[in-house]
């Protein structure tokens, strides 16, 4: 596993006593790995999610909901937007364009039907605005390599850009950081950290499509099986098509 990167500072050698994140719980396994992570760093947790019109926009919301309980989370935020779906122009959140399936010879960088654009702006925008007003220190996020690849605003340069927009725009003794502490990992590097931590992925959701159950052969449901496979793990959720590798 690589070593542990974010974008900003090294919390290890840093005072964790009273300190607080907001965790942008997605319903996913990378966001609740993110969450599990922040708690094993001293923080006391906020989770914030958000319904915006996505495919499976309701068992997202379950499986997050549930993350707080498991996490004991200080406060837990549902906010429904309805701005990105009306926008459109992502397979995750307009109802003319099909959720392609995984296809192993797509180039590295190419965009994905399934962007959302400038989602994780969005997503952050809202997270700061929760962050500063309960005297956070941190918004946790959940993004990895295997996303940024294809995601712009998945990338360490964004991530970096988007706290220095924080660092203007909040009042002046307000300090959050944007913390990413995957950005450099693959989704296996993230299963084996989840594992460690004893996540509790059966109530994770990854699957683009549909909300039970998972359909098996969309991106996200192949990244997801092939990580849980590479760490020897059975993927604990139900597949309607589970790959052999992944029984």
């Amino acid at each position: 596993m690589p070593a542990d990167t974010d974008t900003t500072t090294d919390e290890s050698s840093t005072d964790q006593s009273d300190r607080r994140a907001v965790v942008l719980a997605s319903g996913g396994m990378d966001s609740a790995t993110a969450a599990y992570e922040a708690k094993s760093r001293g923080y006391d947790l906020y989770l914030l999610h958000t319904s915006y019109g996505q495919n499976t926009e309701d068992r997202e919301y379950e499986c997050a909901r549930q993350l707080a309980a498991e996490v004991d989370a200080a406060d837990f935020l549902h906010i429904e937007t309805g701005h990105l779906k009306k926008i459109g122009a992502s397979s995750l959140t307009d109802d003319e364009m099909a959720v392609e399936d995984a296809d192993p010879d797509a180039e590295d960088d190419e965009i994905p039907d399934t962007y959302v654009p400038f989602r994780n702006a969005n997503l952050l925008s809202m997270a700061v605005s929760y962050a500063e007003a309960n005297d956070c220190d941190a918004v946790f996020i959940g993004a990895h390599s295997e996303d940024f690849a294809g995601y712009p605003d998945c990338r360490p340069a964004f991530f970096e850009a988007f706290e220095n927009v924080v660092d203007v725009g909040t009042k002046p003794e307000t300090d959050i950081s944007i913390e990413a502490p995957f950005v450099e990992w693959s989704k296996t590097d993230i299963a084996r950290r989840g594992v460690d931590l004893d996540v509790p992925y059966e109530h994770t959701w990854s699957c683009y499509r549909a909300n039970e159950p998972a359909c098996g052969t969309c991106d996200s449901c192949a990244f997801r099986l092939e990580a849980f496979q590479n760490v020897g793990v059975r993927d604990p959720i139900e597949y309607a098509e589970r790959p052999e590798y992944a029984d």
